[in-house]
């Protein structure tokens, strides 16, 4: 069974900067693996995924200020959150893609206020 794991959220104020980790256990190499988020009442919407080594792709409304990297050998993906806005306030969720299936982690709430 894949398990995935999120870390590192939290309370930050605008214009502060958050790393979130993420990490699926098991004995497997995933090619891709990603980041949606969810704010109140709204849907969930992609923030970035990475394909491979280094085949990033990330949402219009993070682009320049989200970075989002990959640990192989521990099958890991982070995203460094720079310039953080208010309106990045929501619960961010990895996934990973193995075999065709997609697998999530439980969630980790980021909060962007003063």
């Amino acid at each position: 069974q894949v398990r995935v794991v999120e870390s590192g959220g939290g309370l930050v104020q605008p214009g502060g900067s958050l790393r979130l980790s993420c990490t699926a256990s098991g004995s497997f190499f995933t090619v891709t693996m990603g980041w949606y988020r969810q704010a109140p009442g709204k849907q969930r919407d992609m923030v970035a995924f990475i394909i491979g080594a280094d085949n990033r792709n990330y949402a219009d409304s993070v682009l320049g200020r989200f970075t989002i990297s990959r640990d192989n050998a521990k099958n890991t993906v982070f995203l460094q959150m720079n310039s953080l806005k208010p309106e990045d306030t929501a619960v961010y969720y990895c996934y990973v893609v193995l075999r065709g299936a997609r697998y999530w982690g439980q969630g980790t709430q980021v909060t962007v206020s003063s």
